[in-house]
């Protein structure tokens, strides 16, 4: 048996679709534990003109030790995000304890820009067109339509993979 599954999620942090997604995030969270390796990828959407700052918050937020449950918060204000841009960013650091001072030195000297425009273009190569979109065992799945029958497939896929063992 394989000790872990990688699932790549292509996410977006001003995208509404994504943050209707965490609820399956969560569940394969608590059903899988460490033997699925959740890999937070950013692919910012150019409709969203905040996205690309938020991307690099979250690596701040990974940075500094708390990357899924800063974009699980700023996931849910993509309506602040909008229309308040990045003092909301700065606002959901300081919320969850983080140096949010270096949140803000880090979103001007753009220390992360390279890791999101990697993500990017690697999002871009195998055919991601929009969020969220999963990858898991080179297979990917858009959740950008719709996100129905989604979390059963990465289910079905993972537990195949587990049961396998290692290749």
């Amino acid at each position: 048996m394989t000790d872990s599954v990688i699932l790549d999620v292509w996410c977006e942090l001003q995208c509404p679709d994504c943050h209707s997604a965490l609820d399956d995030v969560r569940a394969l969270r608590a059903r899988y534990g460490d033997r699925l390796d959740i890999r937070l990828r950013h692919f910012p959407l150019e409709k969203h003109k905040h996205a690309f700052a938020a991307a690099q918050a979250a690596e701040e937020a990974i940075e500094q030790g708390q990357g899924w449950h800063y974009v699980e918060a700023v996931l849910a204000r993509t309506a602040d995000l909008a229309k308040g841009g990045e003092p909301v960013l700065i606002d959901v650091a300081r919320e969850l304890g983080l140096d949010a001072e270096e949140f803000d030195t880090a979103l001007i000297d753009g220390r992360h820009m390279l890791i999101v425009d990697a993500d990017q273009a690697e999002g871009k190569a195998i055919g991601v067109t929009g969020t969220p979109t999963y990858v898991i065992d080179g297979e990917r799945l858009d959740g950008g339509k719709s996100q129905q029958g989604l979390r059963e497939r990465i289910e079905e896929i993972a537990d195949r993979l587990l049961a396998a063992g290692p290749a």
